[in-house]
């Protein structure tokens, strides 16, 4: 669709919004939002899913640049058009757009000396940062620099003082953080025109990106500087404006120059650009309006809705061209491609809000999996630009895998699905062998994470054999649920502990739950206290291991009033969030606070929910208690503001918590569902009563298929601790 066809849709959208009394949606959304601390989220332009993440790029420093934005660093080497959000460790920047004045140093350089590379400090005091639109005054060189995007076009305007000297630098050296330059090119295309490529090895081990980049004004030269910096030229006069638009491709140049033509054709205002960029964020946040009395609320609950939505990302040319995880292009029109899957994250809440409120986005996340599972033999654990990087533990890409299958999404092959989820799930490699060979994975035969594996394969197996069900294959079903109790055989009764074991059955010495030792234990960014919980599955047998349902409870109450303290010179830094030993920072945890609901005391869900929401999620830069993770962290706060989370992977139902909205629509597949919250507050955080369409609901999960088919929820809230179902 050319560019002033989506305009004008844009601007008739932006007419409606503008008739209603309730002010845009993404007027709520604040983008730096965890950018402090350790949430490494994305701070630039983007649309919804789109491939392009235009934005600021300081020098990195360490760990906590892995978005390529601190809070507390406004050093600038320029404006890159690939960003990671939330992620712990850093990739991409790629294509990096330096505007300058005068000579300069063709590195990135220290950060103190202004001779040591081209960059600069940036005006945080100036920035402006929303929803489709970038913008910052870069200090060093006296310019303005502004962005947008589309989803495979970057678009820039830059202001100039007056210069012989302006030039605008494109850098194709620096990359995020670990990631180096394998090979680069930049040609002269006319008189406006560069075309190149840059190829790069990082966490993504052999990632590449062509680009077409486009002046608004002929250059007067074009020089390669250093082998991979090229500065085009110009003499400007004072606030003179040059527009520029980079599109990307996975494939080819050919591919960017065509995706250039499909979505940006002619020269727009940045303004027109943005403006349409944000109608494509407003109309997807009205995917869950909501109602509050507490304006924070609304602020945190929509910048996290927005923080779900940056990936995972499109990864195809507008013909549907990509590049596979087998390293060859391959043809796909008619269908949408993706990239940047933090499976081991999402799997928990990112992903199954996506099939709440994006059914028609899920259908070609799934089946990019399923392309990926056929390129390179197993389902995806860590997929980024067409490379697995094999990071974090277990199956998670069967998990969501399974969990559509068994949600019934009607956009997928269910029989494909299943072979690929079964033969990942037996695929031997990544510790899988040992646990078909003893029962569970011995440390002495996996030197490090080996309880932190075997339990997330675990889940994967209970999600493996519920999609089983789903195609009629009930031996397998069997089999995997048998799989999914390996669990059982870390248990010790003598501790009360999820320990680890040798292939002798001997239990790991000396033990201590509160340890941690970051990539070198048995555990993976956790420790006994919270991998004990990890069985989100099955915990009627995880209460059979305690003994009982109350002597469960009686542990879980106690893993919230525990001293805070992990032990370990080189415990994980991952462990955040912390609430006794409840570490919310970080995934292993999200679920355990709805144990309590599973098990017949809701109150004390509520209580803990509740704590959660209003104490580790706040509306400022440090407003995340660990990484983003690509949406998870974020996720998690959607779903359980609605009220509902879903514990069990691959299980089509969601267990109710406790709501802090007064009210919400969500738009679903299947229409409206209308959500009323009565007699909400602080105090009254405990749910009495459940009527789904006027009839009272006495269970304490609500279905998939019930929730998407729409119609009107309404929750009754009260003081009463109370077994309501």
């Amino acid at each position: 669709m050319k560019f002033i066809h989506s305009l004008i849709l844009a601007a008739a959208a932006f007419a409606f919004a503008a008739c209603s009394s309730s002010p845009q949606l993404t007027s709520y959304v604040d983008p730096k939002i965890g950018t402090g601390d350790h949430g490494h989220v994305f701070v630039g332009a983007n649309v919804p899913f789109g491939m392009v993440q235009v934005g600021p790029t300081s020098i990195p420093q360490e760990w906590d640049w892995c978005s390529g934005y601190h809070a507390s660093d406004s050093t600038l080497i320029g404006f890159s058009h690939t960003h990671l959000s939330g992620t712990g460790i850093g990739d991409l920047f790629d294509v990096t757009i330096m505007p300058v004045v005068g000579e300069v140093t063709y590195s990135r350089g220290d950060g103190v000396d202004p001779a040591s590379g081209m960059w600069s400090f940036a005006d945080r005091s100036q920035e402006i940062a929303r929803p489709g639109y970038y913008s910052v005054p870069v200090m060093r060189y006296g310019i303005k620099a502004e962005m947008s995007a589309t989803s495979r076009v970057g678009y820039h305007r830059y202001t100039f003082p007056a210069s012989a000297e302006a030039a605008l630098v494109i850098d194709l050296q620096n990359g995020g953080c670990w990631d180096s330059v394998k090979e680069s090119s930049m040609q002269v295309v006319g008189e406006n025109r560069i075309e190149g490529y840059r190829y790069s090895s990082g966490w993504a081990n052999n990632q590449k990106v062509y680009f077409v980049a486009e002046f608004s004004r002929p250059f007067e030269s074009f020089e390669i500087k250093n082998t991979h910096y090229g500065r085009a030229n110009f003499t400007t006069s004072a606030n003179e404006q040059i527009l520029l638009k980079v599109a990307l491709s996975p494939v080819s140049i050919e591919g960017a120059r065509a995706n250039m033509a499909a979505e940006m054709p002619a020269w727009p205002s940045i303004e027109q650009v943005a403006e349409q960029a944000n109608e494509r964020w407003e109309a997807e946040l009205q995917k869950a309006r909501i109602e509050s009395e507490d304006e924070s609320v609304k602020r945190i609950f929509y910048t996290a809705l927005y923080h779900t939505m940056i990936a995972p990302s499109e990864f195809c040319d507008v013909d549907g061209a990509y590049r596979g995880a087998d390293g060859e292009v391959h043809p796909n029109p008619g269908h949408t491609t993706y990239t940047t899957y933090s499976l081991w994250d999402t799997y928990r809440a990112a992903m199954p809000l996506l099939s709440i409120l994006h059914p028609e986005k899920m259908n070609g996340i799934i089946n990019t999996m399923l392309n990926i599972h056929d390129e390179q033999g197993r389902l995806p654990v860590w997929h980024l630009w067409g490379n697995e990087t094999d990071c974090m533990v277990g199956n998670p890409g069967v998990i969501s895998v399974a969990d559509a299958v068994v949600k019934g999404d009607t956009g997928i092959d269910k029989e494909r699905a299943y072979r690929a989820i079964r033969s990942t799930s037996m695929n031997e490699g990544r510790g899988n062998g040992l646990r078909m060979e003893y029962g569970y994975i011995p440390f002495d035969k996996m030197t490090t994470q080996s309880v932190a594996f075997d339990m997330e394969y675990a889940i994967a197996d209970a999600a493996a054999a519920a999609a089983a069900r789903a195609v009629g294959n009930e031996e397998d079903a069997r089999y995997f649920e048998n799989r999914s109790h390996s669990y059982r055989n870390y248990f010790d009764p003598s501790v009360g502990f999820i320990r680890p074991r040798n292939s002798k059955g001997e239990w790991r010495e000396p033990f201590d739950p509160f340890h941690s030792d970051h990539n070198a234990d048995d555990y993976c960014e956790g420790n006994a206290w919270q991998y004990t919980w990890l069985v989100p599955h099955d915990w009627q047998g995880l209460a059979e291991c305690f003994g009982s349902r109350e002597a469960m409870i009686e542990k879980l109450d106690s893993l919230f009033t525990i001293s805070s303290e992990v032990t370990g010179e080189r415990k994980s830094s991952d462990i955040s969030g912390l609430i006794g030993q409840y570490a919310h920072g970080n995934e292993p945890s999200h679920h355990t606070l709805y144990l309590y609901a599973m098990a017949a005391e809701p109150w004390k869900c509520a209580d803990k929910v509740r704590e959660v929401l209003s104490t580790l999620y706040f509306d400022g830069e440090a407003g995340l208690s660990g990484n983003e993770d690509v949406g998870q962290m974020s996720a998690w706060y959607v779903m359980s503001a609605l009220g509902f989370y879903e514990v069990e992977p691959a299980s089509a139902r969601y267990w109710f918590g406790s709501p802090i909205i007064s009210e919400a629509t969500l738009q679903l597949k299947g229409g409206q569902m209308h959500i009323i919250v009565e007699n909400n507050s602080a105090e009254n955080r405990y749910i009495q009563r459940i009527w789904l369409n006027g009839k009272e609901y006495r269970q304490p999960w609500i279905s998939h298929a019930d929730l998407t088919a729409g119609g009107e929820l309404r929750i009754e809230m009260g003081t009463e601790k109370r077994l309501w179902y």
